[in-house]
């Protein structure tokens, strides 16, 4: 069985991706409104009642900022660690808060969810691998440093969304006071360009076909910058650099697929 995936948005203002079979979908963090999130789904042809679960990685605003809305509207249960709940307040409706733990693997219809935890300054920050079958999408955002777990669960994905936030030249130069330089690359805080590209360019598996870079600085990093940097290593894999401003098309991730195109509402009937 195939998975299609989007970023409906990803950066510091506002990350949410959408991983889903024919049937069923989540949410990985919802850090834009519920309407933008609504909105941006229709203009893909995705559809809200396909979505059954929203997980969620950690407490900073700009991954939990539609949470609470869209959870309600939708009566989506949330999964959600102990500590990142105490961040949340009482913004949430407690009948649909399922609580989170590391190595777990939550079912959701066909859809298999596990999430691992990642180095981030952050209450119990976690990754997660989304799994169909034998397909696996990962979602490793945030993260200060590359570890043993975020090795092996990123040389088992056919698609990933990786995060590249910063290019170091950028970040030594700009404008970040040095506190806040110290906090993005002390290894609680973000991967850079390089970091990325080490971790692909050693691990890659052979089955991976697409790899959504994500999580991109504003002010540190630049879209063209970073996929040259990975198109110029030739490796035949679809890259895409995940916009801040726009929701991502879908993409079909299935065994022997290389290539990527919209899917839509006509290909097949997501609206439905």
């Amino acid at each position: 069985m195939s998975l299609f995936i989007t970023s409906l948005n990803s950066g510091s203002n506002g990350n949410c991706y959408y991983i889903g079979n024919e049937r069923e979908a989540i949410l990985v963090d919802a850090g834009i409104s519920c309407r933008e999130t609504e909105k941006r789904m229709a203009r893909l042809g995705l559809s809200m009642q396909k979505v059954k679960a929203i997980f969620v990685s950690h407490e900073h605003s700009d991954h939990i900022r539609g949470i609470p809305v869209l959870a309600k509207k939708f009566k989506l249960p949330v999964y959600i660690t102990p500590g990142t709940l105490l961040h949340l307040g009482n913004s949430l409706n407690m009948e649909l808060v399922h609580h989170l733990r590391e190595f777990e693997t939550v079912n959701i219809g066909e859809l298999q969810v596990t999430s691992f935890p990642k180095a981030h300054d952050a209450a119990e920050p976690h990754s997660f691998m989304v799994s169909c079958r034998d397909v696996n999408v990962g979602v490793f955002t945030d993260i200060g440093v590359v570890c043993d777990q975020l090795i092996r669960y990123f040389s088992q994905c056919h698609a990933a969304f990786l995060e590249a936030n910063y290019d170091d030249e950028m970040l030594d130069k700009g404008g970040y006071p040095y506190h806040l330089k110290r906090r993005i690359r002390g290894g609680k805080g973000h991967l850079s360009n390089k970091q990325a590209l080490a971790l692909f360019m050693t691990h890659k598996p052979p089955h991976m076909t697409h790899l959504l870079l994500s999580h991109l600085s504003h002010n540190n990093n630049n879209p063209k910058l970073v996929e040259d940097l990975f198109v110029a290593c030739d490796s035949g894999i679809n890259i895409v650099v995940a916009s801040r401003f726009e929701e991502t098309p879908v993409y079909h991730i299935g065994h022997t697929d290389k290539t990527y195109a919209y899917v839509g509402q006509l290909d097949l009937g997501f609206n439905s």
